[in-house]
C-alpha cells in the first residue's frame, strides 16, 4: 500500500506541475495554456500529492 501511495503521490505532483506551467503560459500547446484556473487546479493537485507522500512515509509508533 505504501508503494502505491508513493507512486500516486508522485503522479499527482507531476500532473499538478504540468498544469501549473500550462496555466501560467510557460508550457504551451494545450487548451489549458494561459488559463489561470488550471494553475490553481495544478497547485491543488500537487498539494494532494505532497500530502500523500508525507502520509505514506511518516513513521508509525
Amino acid at each position: 500500500m505504501r508503494t502505491f501511495a508513493n507512486v500516486l503521490g508522485g503522479l499527482f505532483i507531476l500532473m499538478g506541475t504540468i498544469w501549473i506551467l500550462q496555466g501560467v503560459n510557460i508550457l504551451p500547446g494545450s487548451f489549458m495554456t494561459g488559463q489561470i484556473a488550471w494553475a490553481w487546479r495544478g497547485a491543488a493537485a500537487a498539494g494532494i500529492g505532497i500530502m500523500l507522500l508525507v502520509l505514506a512515509n511518516r513513521k508509525r509508533p
